[in-house]
């Protein structure tokens, strides 16, 4: 009875372990729309969302925003009930610059967008790689 007991211990703990692992699977963007950024790159990224040419958007949660975003960003929570909704509120004729912590939530909204008709959207990546390459936060 003991070893029954132990087996199907150890085989609902390696199904666990499983589905831990499928679930830490990183996001694989179907659009090409991914910018490395880097110094320069930054650079001309800031101008163009300064001058108000396009849109900078924080996809994580709002107390991840909270706590660090970079400079002239909003918030839409990937997560939300709302993003599709809130997403729309913005123009299709401006580039919408994306990002989170670590570039798989852009990623995901990058792809969303495009199903949307937001055809100049892009996935910048995570925030401290962000802000190495210059972008300022707040």
């Amino acid at each position: 009875m003991k070893k029954k007991n132990i087996i199907t211990l150890v085989l609902l703990i390696a199904t666990l372990g499983i589905k831990a692992q499928e679930a830490h699977v990183p996001y694989v963007q179907k659009s090409p729309n991914k910018i490395v950024v880097n110094t320069k790159i930054s650079a001309n990224l800031l101008a163009e969302i300064a001058q108000g040419k396009a849109y900078l958007v924080d996809v994580r949660t709002p107390e991840e925003y909270d706590k660090q975003h970079l400079k002239y960003a909003q918030n839409i929570n990937i997560r939300s009930a709302d993003f599709g909704t809130q997403v729309k509120k913005l123009g299709k004729d401006k580039k919408v610059y994306l990002y989170c912590h670590s570039g798989n939530r852009s990623g995901k909204a990058t792809d969303s967008l495009q199903t949307l008709g937001y055809t100049h959207s892009y996935n910048i990546g995570g925030i401290d790689s962000l802000i190495k390459a210059g972008f300022p936060a707040q």
